[in-house]
């Protein structure tokens, strides 16, 4: 007898090798997956629990869904694609800091 463990995997032929790795990684990808839907769902709780008090949290939502749809949404339509893209831009540049306060960060101090 030996302490050492025989490894199985080396035992078997190239291709039960292959198949009990493609079966290996299945199996991972569907855990990660059920790992992701279950964090989607809990983000998607937590987003939509209550309403939006600002205009960047509304922007914040609306670009959650876009999101999404684009992702579910075959886009192999790049006119939809640009259209996706440009209210995604539009939100992250009107949700940011307007322009007074940008100039106002950036004059001077004495």
């Amino acid at each position: 007898m030996t302490d050492r463990p025989i490894e199985l995997d080396e035992r078997r032929g190239m291709a039960a090798q292959k198949a009990t790795k493609v079966r290996r990684r299945r199996a991972a990808v569907k855990a990660q997956r059920a790992g992701l839907v279950a964090r989607q769902h809990d983000l998607e709780a937590h987003l939509f629990a209550a309403e939006a008090t600002t205009w960047p949290e509304a922007a914040d939502k609306a670009k959650y869904l876009l999101e999404r749809f684009a992702a579910t949404f075959s886009c192999d339509d790049p006119r939809l694609q640009s259209m996706v893209a440009a209210v995604l831009s539009d939100f992250a540049r009107l949700s940011g800091p307007t322009e007074p306060e940008a100039q106002d960060s950036q004059a001077p101090t004495i």
